[in-house]
């Protein structure tokens, strides 16, 4: 079977320089709070994944087409417009967190927060939990 590997690859990039070199004052203390949140639910340290994501914890997968590859199981990103969280693998399942996190939109695996103040970071660590709990069912999550 063919294997294609993602064009979004872990590195070694250092994850506090990026975070501290995201221009926007309000998104970059927000990046801060993110990394935390994310260590701390994940149990997984911090990991750049291409040049603008942060991962936490990692996983092999193995679609029925013979595509397989290694992803971050869970993490965020500082974009320009917003926040970007990415829950794998999905968000489908998870209307009842959803409904109580606050003000977002959602994409396939993100979601997308244009400030921490927007939402209940609770309800997002019980998100992280979930979609970390969701993700090992499929796939066994182990550190990036």
């Amino acid at each position: 079977m063919p294997k294609s590997e993602n064009k979004t690859v872990a590195s070694d990039a250092d994850v506090m320089a990026f975070l501290q070199a995201v221009d926007h004052p309000v998104r970059r203390a927000d990046s801060l709070i993110l990394h935390d949140l994310f260590a701390k639910e994940s149990g997984y340290q911090a990991k750049m994944w291409g040049p603008s994501i942060v991962g936490f914890g990692r996983y092999h997968y193995v679609y029925d087409s013979g595509r397989e590859g290694d992803f971050l199981a869970t993490g965020f990103s500082p974009r320009k417009a917003n926040l970007s969280i990415y829950i794998m693998p999905g968000y489908q399942d998870y209307s009842d967190i959803l409904s109580r996190l606050g003000k977002h939109k959602l994409g396939k695996s993100c979601l997308y927060v244009n400030k921490l103040a927007d939402i209940d970071l609770e309800v997002l660590a019980e998100l992280i939990r979930a979609g970390l709990r969701d993700l090992n069912d499929i796939w066994p999550v182990a550190p990036a």
